[in-house]
């Protein structure tokens, strides 16, 4: 039985853990760094508690401050949200020795799916496809080289422990791959302590597709549908949706297959990810597990009618899903635009204090999900996501206005935003389509933008 969560993160998803956490009757302790003092989610939590500078290493990243406060607040249970240490396996061990429940996969799970062969390994034993490459990691640039002959260039050299986008880098020709192996080496030791190489070949003009699963501690597993995610940014996504325009309902019952397939063969318990390749001959290929919520686990609340921060929590509480495979109906389609605290194009991060925000008229139709006030702060140590933009209608032409209408009313002075990209992209006629894949955003940009055209504008007379 949870009483007390203590939510290890900042911004927008606080928010939204103590919402959940509200509807459920929980105590709730937020954390935050000298940077994040003073937030809006640390006047709404019941208690908050410092961690330390603003140096994310010296607060949201130091284990022995976030277990010094789930021991001050006496908190039972810790939801880690998302980026962080919210797949961090020695992190949910802590909060396990600390006596407090660890709201996501045993630290046991974590630890092993960190390494992406082993899942890829996992996939291929239960009969899912995985993208042709190697299952196990690569010593050496002939290791490499061996592998490659297999394939097709060009192919892709991915460490096995990375995340984020990083470490992740095309090879044309074997003559680059010693050298491509190499700087992939040092990031992997430099940002996850771990140097691990495998290689992939490169599906063409692919599309992202990931499925959200909900799985119990007694055996249960129930997929909310899948989410297309093809509009991205060095490879970190921008504007993701439910369904995917291009997913037939034959090929949701096959992905629903391979997912629950994987998180049974995983032993997974809470809520996860099966995130997959779909190549242009509409041929699916398993890639990876993001073993936490998801940014963009919005629109599948809206198509579903589940709430899955509330299912997070109650599963780890030890309930059971009160609901099966066969219960869930995807109703109506749902968008949801990251705004990030960027200049449209460059994508260079744009802190600054906020002077004026006007939101967009939000209901049924449209939410948003935010920590953003006038005379707040937006760091430049952390993820520039600062809000998200969901829109639901009955259908994906509709959502899409919908969404474009919303973008259009969300105006935030004193520092550049992605807004006028989210824009873009909805207006463009290949994303009205259905027209998606991986490198959308790259041939979108191939043409000159006037961005003015899609800034959106403050009220009269505000400043």
């Amino acid at each position: 039985m949870i009483n007390k969560v203590l939510i290890a993160n900042r911004g927008e998803i606080v928010r939204r853990v103590l919402r959940a956490c509200g509807d459920l009757g929980l105590r709730t302790v937020a954390v935050y760094s000298d940077a994040d003092a003073g937030a809006s989610y640390t006047r709404q939590a019941e208690e908050a508690l410092r961690l330390g500078e603003a140096n994310p290493v010296k607060s949201y990243l130091n284990l022995e401050a976030l277990v010094g406060a789930i021991q001050q607040s006496k908190a039972d249970a810790v939801h880690p949200g998302y980026g962080f240490l919210s797949e961090n396996a020695a992190f949910a061990e802590a909060v396990e020795g600390a006596g407090a429940v660890w709201v996501g996969p045993p630290a046991s799970v974590l630890r092993a799916i960190e390494s992406k062969c082993f899942c890829r390994d996992i996939a291929t034993k239960v009969g899912v496809p995985v993208v042709p490459g190697s299952t196990e990691v690569l010593a050496t640039v002939d290791d490499v080289l061996d592998v490659a002959q297999r394939l097709n260039y060009p192919i892709l050299l991915k460490l096995d422990r990375g995340g984020g986008g990083k470490g992740i880098e095309k090879v044309e020709r074997p003559e680059q791959v010693e050298e491509v192996f190499q700087r992939v080496q040092r990031i992997g030791t430099m940002a996850f302590g771990n140097p691990d190489v495998y290689v992939e070949e490169v599906i063409g003009e692919p599309r992202h597709i990931e499925v959200q699963f909900l799985a119990d501690h007694h055996g249960n597993v129930v997929c909310l549908g899948e989410r297309e995610c093809s509009i991205q940014r060095r490879h970190q996504k921008i504007i993701e949706e439910s369904p995917s325009p291009v997913v037939s309902a034959q090929q949701r019952q096959q992905l629903t297959d391979y997912a629950t397939k994987l998180a049974r063969g995983m032993g997974y318990v809470g809520a996860g990810t099966m995130e997959f390749l779909r190549s242009g001959s509409g041929n699916f290929y398993f890639m990876e597990v993001n073993a936490r919520l998801q940014v963009e686990h919005p629109v599948s609340e809206y198509v579903t009618g589940h709430d899955i921060v509330q299912w997070q929590l109650r599963i780890a509480g030890g309930d059971r899903l009160s609901f099966s495979q066969a219960d869930v109906q995807l109703e109506g389609h749902s968008i949801e635009a990251r705004c990030y605290a960027e200049e449209p194009g460059t994508f260079r991060p744009s802190p600054g204090t906020i002077r004026g925000i006007r939101f967009p008229t939000t209901g049924r139709h449209l939410r948003v999900d935010h920590a953003l006030e006038v005379g707040a702060v937006v760091p430049p140590y952390y993820d520039p996501l600062i809000a998200k933009v969901i829109s639901w209608d009955a259908t994906r032409e509709r959502a899409i206005e919908r969404l474009a209408a919303g973008l259009s009313q969300f105006s935030i002075l004193g520092l550049a935003t992605s807004v006028p990209v989210n824009l873009l992209i909805l207006s463009s006629q290949a994303y009205r389509t259905g027209d998606l894949h991986t490198g959308f955003l790259d041939e979108l940009f191939a043409e000159h933008i006037d961005w003015s055209m899609y800034e959106p504008k403050m009220f009269v007379g505000e400043s």
